[in-house]
C-alpha cells in the first residue's frame, strides 16, 4: 500500500502545496492545522508512514507534538520530518535530541522535500541485510522486529536510534566515522552535521544505561561497538 504522509502545518496554502506534490509522487496525504489534531490523527490507525511537523502550530509547538510521539510506545517508530522557518543551529540539535529524522527550513525546495520524504521511507522499510537477531552480552538487537534489550528490559528506541544501534552492532569492532554514520544511518542529507551524529549516539548511550560502554568514542574519528566486553559478560 503506498504511504501516508501526515502533514502539520496551520499554513492553509503551503500545507496544500506540499500535499499536492507528494500527491503527485503517488504518496497519500492528510492533514493537520494544530498538535493536538497532529497528535490524535498520528495515534489513530491506519497509522501514519511518515509526519511532516512545522514547529510553529497555533496551539503547542511542534517540538511538544515530535516528543509526544516519539514518548508513546503507539507511535514512536513513526519518522518525523521538521519543516519550519526556524534556521538557528541550536533549534536544528533540538530537533534531533526530540529523535527528528530530518529537518527541513523554509522557503524550501518541493522537489527536495519530496526526496527528503522517500530517503526516510526507503531507509525506514530497508530489509536487514546480516543476522536479525544480535546478542552482546547483556544487550540484545532484534533487528527485523526493531526491538533491543539490555537484560531483560526493552529500550524505548526511536527508529533513528535503532538504525543508529544497528549499523554501530553490525559493524562491530570496525571504526565508524560520523561521516560513514550520515551515509550509512541518515543515508547523508547535505545540511545535517556531524555534530547530529553526536547528539544522536548521546541520548543513544543514556537509553543503553549501563550498556552504554559497548559504544566506544574515538576522539577526532568516531565510534566503534567494542567487542572485547563480550568474554567478561
Amino acid at each position: 500500500m503506498t504511504a501516508q504522509i501526515l502533514i502539520v502545518d496551520d499554513e492553509a496554502d503551503l500545507a496544500a502545496t506540499v500535499a499536492f506534490n507528494l500527491e503527485r509522487e503517488g504518496f497519500r496525504t492528510v492533514r493537520a492545522v494544530t498538535g493536538q489534531e497532529a497528535l490524535r490523527i498520528a495515534s489513530t490507525a491506519p497509522f501514519p508512514d511518515l509526519v511532516i511537523l512545522d514547529l510553529m502550530l497555533p496551539d503547542i509547538p511542534g517540538t511538544e507534538v515530535c516528543r509526544r510521539l516519539k514518548q508513546s510506545e503507539q507511535t514512536r517508530d513513526i519518522p518525523v520530518l521538521m519543516l519550519t522557518a526556524k534556521t538557528d543551529a541550536v533549534d536544528r540539535v533540538v530537533g534531533f535530541e526530540l529523535g527528528a529524522d530530518d529537518y527541513v527550513t523554509k522557503p524550501f525546495s518541493v522537489r527536495e522535500l519530496g526526496l527528503r520524504v522517500k530517503a526516510i521511507l526507503r531507509r525506514t522499510d530497508a530489509p536487514a541485510d546480516t543476522a536479525t537477531r544480535l546478542r552482546f552480552g547483556r544487550l540484545q538487537i532484534d533487528v527485523e522486529g526493531h526491538r533491543a534489550w539490555v537484560d531483560d528490559d526493552e529500550l524505548p528506541l526511536t527508529a533513528l536510534e535503532f538504525r543508529l544501534l544497528t549499523a554501530l552492532a553490525q559493524r562491530k569492532g570496525r571504526v565508524q566515522t560520523r561521516e560513514a554514520l550520515l551515509t550509512h544511518v541518515w543515508e547523508m542529507n547535505g545540511d545535517i552535521t556531524t555534530r547530529t551524529v553526536d547528539t544522536h549516539v548521546r541520548r543513544l548511550r543514556k537509553k543503553l544505561g549501563d550498556a552504554s560502554e559497548y559504544i566506544e568514542t574515538l576522539r577526532g574519528v568516531g565510534y566503534r561497538f567494542r567487542t572485547d566486553l563480550q568474554a567478561s559478560e
